[in-house]
């Protein structure tokens, strides 16, 4: 569980909290009701998030559930490091979009004193860890793992499953596109997505390559 710190005026450095998750999972809740804490204890807030995702509003963070904060949209995590100066608290969304240099970025503003808290999908739609989550979760001092509720078993959900053909790596989208899935639900889902393509090789190759007729010879 997450406790929040308190600042320590004895120490000048800040910290890492990430939290992270599947798609439908709270992760960008979580990260406004911090942050929204943090302006109501007037504390200097400043919130990025990468410039392609505009799915609610251009400048605005916003959850499934319509919570929204203010934000500055920014193309590489280099804009951050110049824009979050003199800050309390920063928050980041969406970091797996981010370029790897978010790592670098955040543990620079935490060793100037800032609390920074960084919210992003730990994998991605084919279940590998998702650009660079791994690493802001092993530097972290606190990492929140939210979940989902799987759609098909009811159990606790961490994989997000793309439903459609789209194999791009970054594919902005909502339920239309995705389901939060169990293990168990993943791994079937998956193997069916796999036989399928296998099935659909093997008609390809009967079809370019019909088998020939094979003639007798009459005596």
């Amino acid at each position: 569980m997450f406790l929040e710190n308190t600042v320590n005026h004895k120490e000048q450095f800040g910290w890492i909290e990430v939290i992270s998750g599947s798609m439908f999972s709270g992760k960008t809740e979580e990260l406004i009701r911090r942050l929204k804490r943090a302006k109501f204890a007037r504390q200097k807030v400043e919130i990025f998030k990468p410039i392609v995702d505009t799915r609610y509003h251009e400048e605005k963070v916003i959850s499934h559930d319509e919570n929204e904060i203010r934000s500055t949209p920014v193309q590489s995590a280099a804009n951050i490091r110049i824009l979050a100066d003199d800050c309390d608290v920063v928050g980041i969304d969406e970091a797996q979009f981010f370029d790897d240099e978010i790592v670098t970025v955040c543990n620079e503003l935490a060793n100037k004193g800032i609390r920074v808290v960084v919210a992003g999908l730990d994998m991605d739609f084919k279940g590998n860890p998702f650009g660079p989550m791994p690493a802001l979760m092993a530097t972290a001092e606190y990492v929140t793992k939210v979940h989902a509720i799987c759609t098909r078993t009811g159990n606790l959900a961490n994989y997000s499953f793309r439903k459609s053909d789209n194999d791009n790596l970054v594919l902005l989208g909502e339920i239309e596109e995705y389901e939060p899935l169990s293990r168990a639900a993943f791994y079937k889902a998956m193997l069916k997505e796999k036989i399928s393509q296998l099935e659909v090789q093997a008609e390809e190759v009967l079809n370019t390559n019909p088998p020939k007729n094979k003639t007798t010879k009459s005596k």
